[in-house]
């Protein structure tokens, strides 16, 4: 089963707010998904902490993980 927990990003080109759904069964996580607003792709990492909280990183392609 699925568990998705709602993540909110901000665009790393346009500023804008996203919110995102993240499915925390799978916890080490590299994609690009392309902004909702502008269109750009946003390249996201998705990990989970020692504590067991899932954090999400969104850069750009010009930045590096």
């Amino acid at each position: 089963m699925n568990q998705l927990t709602e993540q909110t990003i901000t665009c790393p080109y346009c500023g804008e707010t996203i919110s995102i759904l993240i499915d925390s069964t799978d916890i080490t996580q590299q994609y690009i998904e392309d902004c909702q607003v502008c269109c750009k792709p946003i390249n996201f990492f998705i990990a989970q902490t020692v504590d067991g909280e899932t954090t999400v990183r969104v850069y750009s392609e010009d930045e590096t993980f």
